[in-house]
């Protein structure tokens, strides 16, 4: 039987205000990061097996060993955020010191033109460290890592490239790449030099027109023919469940990324987006009851599928900045807060185990059989962001 999606909306809405959400002891959760972050620093040297090139925690194998990855993965400016984020909340100058450590070790990458991944990797490291210390020669390192992206720009297509590896296509723009824009936004406003907003904002909205489908979810990957303007290749999922599902942490790459868009240009079009993605979302009949989505909302056997508490931490830091802007804002904030109260309760790892990773059963690529039910770096850093967002509108504070 098909349920209307304004029925849905009701029901969704009064489960959510009714939930019964504990207050999260945000000092507690804090304290008890700050053990397994202790625990993590303590076991890379090992994990490191001599190679220097090995620089951020990835994820824990299938033996129970950390794994590390090399600064030119998409994942190697998680950690060195989680540590700002510890810094950010404790006022510690430990972590500021072993902050600056990790960070440091990504430095290379404001210089690899060959990867879309600035923002995740020099603007969680980086861009934090500069919101935090005003370090100058952060400064300087985030400028050039907004330069080395706009080499990635196309003006025909309208966005920022996406892989250059995969030969099956031609010039793909994915959604993840929205979360990429908060660098060339800062980087204006750093400089002056309108040229990384005018990008920024010309990738939102070729995304906006074209990744959507007519219930806003998102498809994973367009492919663009970047000699012809607007002209499309193809519509498929990279990591998602098919090419018409819904994968779930592309759901939250889009509503962080049209959130964070309307903050820095004030265009209600990227509001009402985000609003309409999280309407998607809040809605969905595959969604659990404690708002931890499984990896795609359509996967075939649910509910005998994993969970990705990624999605769940994206969305609810999302949800969190949405709903200071949203009319809707109560039932954003009541939303987060249910994710937040879940991950918190019941997907935290003991302290001591699994090396140190704060969130567990993430998914990272299901149909690629790669980092299922795992600790994921970019878990625990959207988790410790909600937590510092929620903990700010608790203040009465801004976020920005």
């Amino acid at each position: 039987m098909k349920i209307s999606l304004s029925i849905l909306t009701v029901f969704s809405i009064v489960f959510v205000l009714n939930s019964n959400a504990q207050n999260i002891d945000t000092k507690s959760v804090f304290a008890d990061a700050e053990k397994q972050t202790e625990v993590m620093i303590k076991d890379i040297p090992a994990a490191r097996h001599g190679k220097a090139d090995l620089v951020s925690p990835r994820t824990v194998d299938a033996s129970g060993q950390l794994v590390l990855s090399p600064s030119f993965r998409w994942t190697s400016g998680f950690f060195p955020g989680v540590l700002w984020y510890l810094y950010e909340y404790t006022g510690n100058k430990k972590w500021e010191a072993q902050a600056r450590i990790f960070t440091d070790n990504i430095k290379r990458e404001q210089f690899n033109g060959g990867t879309h991944d600035m923002g995740f990797k020099m603007y969680c490291s980086y861009g934090n460290g500069y919101l935090l210390t005003k370090d100058e020669m952060y400064k300087e390192i985030l400028l050039q890592s907004a330069k080395t992206l706009s080499s990635r720009f196309n003006n025909t297509v309208g966005c920022f490239r996406s892989w250059d590896t995969m030969p099956q296509f031609t010039f793909p723009v994915i959604i993840d790449n929205m979360l990429n824009l908060e660098l060339m936004f800062e980087a204006t406003k750093l400089s002056g030099d309108s040229m990384y907003y005018k990008m920024a904002v010309s990738h939102a909205n070729t995304t906006m027109k074209n990744h959507f489908r007519k219930d806003f979810s998102c498809y994973h990957v367009v492919d663009y023919d970047s000699t012809k303007p607007a002209s499309i290749i193809k519509k498929v999922t990279h990591q998602g469940y098919s090419d018409e599902s819904a994968w779930a942490r592309g759901q939250a790459w889009a509503i962080y990324g049209f959130t964070m868009c309307y903050r820095e240009t004030k265009d209600p079009k990227y509001l009402q987006q985000a609003e309409n993605v999280a309407e998607y979302i809040l809605n969905n009949p595959t969604m659990p009851a404690d708002l931890v989505p499984y990896w795609d909302f359509n996967a075939p056997n649910i509910p005998n599928e994993p969970r990705d508490a990624s999605a769940a931490a994206c969305m609810a830091s999302g949800l969190y900045e949405l709903s200071t802007y949203s009319k809707k804002g109560k039932i954003y904030r009541k939303a987060a807060d249910k994710m937040i109260e879940s991950l918190t309760n019941n997907y935290r790892s003991p302290i001591g185990e699994n090396r140190g990773f704060i969130l567990l059963h993430s998914t990272g690529a299901k149909t690629h059989n790669s980092e299922v039910d795992a600790p994921l770096p970019y878990a625990d850093y959207y988790y410790l962001e909600a937590l510092l967002r929620a903990k700010k509108i608790k203040e009465g504070k801004k976020l920005f």
